[in-house]
């Protein structure tokens, strides 16, 4: 693959955290999706909280994160023992199963701290605010699409989907290697081992260490992007004890895109499936 352009970086990352400063596009697109769960407009919500008019509070704070997460300033409370408090799509014993998986972490215990059901969503660790009365955090009540919430609680409904809950069985494998493993910092261009699989792309060299994900049809080939389907690195203690790209939640799922249940690209004609799985 060809290098990544530095110059092209950097002005990436200037313009995203400019959208990020100055309320653009970013924040916008968060608006407008059932991930804004506070006072404020957006035609996609679909569940508000009326004790904040902020949007990135319920997952983000400038201050006080969890600094265990591997997400930036996270605002909601981790599962303290993930090993124990999750059953995970191996324990079915399906010999299709070729990868190791790894215990609930990396981004998806970030995504699990609202979709496992166990805390309320308005649960947060840094309320916003400081005294600012258009910015405050206080106590209030949900209204709520019907179905998504229980009551005023907070708490998401358990008929609901998206309530994953701590049984993760009947969902598709996170924190498992991608392609039953093989690809590694030492050989980052090896094959799957699991022919079934693309092999993924990678860049050696972004913060001192070699980044993996699979391209999709959209955007420009062979440059990671967030329409791509990312793979998120991770130590394959089961197996090998290196370091491999493991799929995660976010691995099909941006949090900050206003695509239909927040898949990275459409999955018409099953282009996100397919995009890994050479079927």
């Amino acid at each position: 693959m060809k290098p990544r352009n530095l110059k092209i970086a950097i002005s990436r990352c200037a313009l995203a955290a400019c959208l990020l400063l100055t309320g653009g596009s970013a924040i916008a697109a968060v608006a407008d999706t059932p991930h804004n769960l506070g006072q404020t407009g957006g035609t996609g919500k679909t569940n508000t909280y009326s004790g904040t008019a902020a949007i990135c509070v319920f997952c983000h704070t400038p201050h006080g994160a969890d600094t265990s997460a591997a997400v930036p300033l996270w605002n909601k409370t981790l599962e303290t023992n993930p090993g124990g408090a999750y059953t995970t799509y191996d324990s079915l014993g399906t010999t299709s199963l070729d990868g190791a998986i790894a215990t609930v972490g990396s981004v998806s215990i970030a995504c699990l701290s609202c979709h496992d059901g166990t805390q309320a969503m308005d649960s947060v660790i840094n309320a916003p605010g400081s005294g600012l009365t258009n910015d405050a955090y206080s106590a209030g009540t949900w209204t709520i699409n019907a179905g998504s919430i229980v009551g005023n609680t907070g708490f998401l409904d358990p008929l609901n989907v998206a309530n994953l809950s701590q049984d993760l069985t009947d969902d598709h494998p996170i924190g498992i290697q991608y392609g039953g493993g093989n690809i590694t910092l030492a050989a980052p261009s090896a094959t799957t081992k699991d022919e079934d699989f693309f092999a993924p792309q990678f860049d050696p060299a972004v913060n001192g260490t070699t980044v993996w994900w699979i391209d999709t049809a959209v955007g420009t080939a062979t440059v990671r992007e967030k329409t791509d389907i990312q793979l998120y690195t991770r130590v394959a203690a089961i197996t090998t004890g290196v370091t491999e790209p493991f799929v995660e939640c976010a691995s099909c799922h941006d949090p900050h895109t206003t695509n239909p249940t927040f898949l990275r690209i459409s999955n018409n004609g099953s282009a996100v499936c397919l995009a890994c799985h050479d079927k």
